[in-house]
């Protein structure tokens, strides 16, 4: 089954107005030159860029979404963001449990569900991060974990339509090492998998692959069965550096 591949940068915490202003300009320009495009774009920005690129991006083949949201559409909540905010900002996807809100701020399979459920009421696309640690896999619990965040982070509701998945090894991320295209092949087929005892279009939902992809290693990597695209970091905060990647999914 032909599954169209998603490219999504995530920029973390980067970028000021001036320099993101330029960067998506680059990465706009650069899309416009390829007749019929292969693939999905997308840039997740921080927060306080969202309004500013969506408005720049509109019309265009590049999409931006929200890094984080909270579970709730509106309250006291202070410094937090709701799905509905970002929806109004122009956003089309947001980021549920990425490993670094599931670390640095003790997020559970509950609340990156909850996060989800509240991203697809808000008519976003949600993209659900799964991953291991380096422990974790070193004591052969890989398919453990990533089943055990699957089956429960995964929002009711979901379906290929309304929904991603990434797959980001915890000891990947930010370090230069990746996994190797077997391993990477055993988890996203494993996640397929589990996902056919949960949803009735699984054959359809895009599996990314996340940790330190770059433009020497994207082609290997977006070769693998299962993988439909990936989430990138660092190399997606410049367009001369994110293009590459976006080219294996055109």
């Amino acid at each position: 089954m032909s599954v169209r591949p998603l490219i999504a940068g995530n920029w973390k915490m980067n970028g000021l107005a001036g320099e993101s202003a330029g960067q998506i300009k680059a990465l706009i320009s650069k899309a416009n030159e390829v007749a019929s495009l292969g693939c999905d774009i997308l840039i997740c920005p921080p927060a306080t860029l969202v309004g500013q690129l969506a408005e720049q991006a509109k019309g265009t083949s590049v999409a931006i979404g929200g890094q984080d949201c909270h579970a709730h559409e509106k309250g006291a909540h202070t410094g937090d963001i709701s799905a509905a905010m970002l929806k109004d900002a122009g956003a089309s996807y947001c980021l549920a449990g990425h490993s670094e809100r599931r670390t640095d701020h003790g997020e559970s399979n509950a609340d990156v569900k909850a996060k989800a459920e509240a991203a697809i009421g808000a008519e976003l696309i949600a993209i659900v991060c799964v991953g291991e640690t380096l422990e974790q896999r070193e004591s052969g619990k890989t398919l453990e974990v990533v089943s055990d965040q699957v089956k429960n982070s995964l929002p009711d509701g979901a379906t290929a339509t309304n929904t991603v998945i990434a797959y980001e090894p915890v000891w990947a991320i930010g370090t230069g090492k990746t996994p190797t295209t077997e391993d990477v092949a055993e988890v996203h087929a494993h996640m397929r998998k589990e996902l056919s005892t949960l949803m009735s279009d699984a054959g359809s939902v895009r599996l990314l692959y996340g940790g330190s992809v770059k433009g020497s290693n994207a082609a290997e990597l977006m070769a693998v069965e299962h993988v439909n695209g990936a989430l990138v970091g660092g190399a997606s905060l410049k367009a001369e550096d994110f293009w590459p990647i976006v080219e294996t999914g055109l």
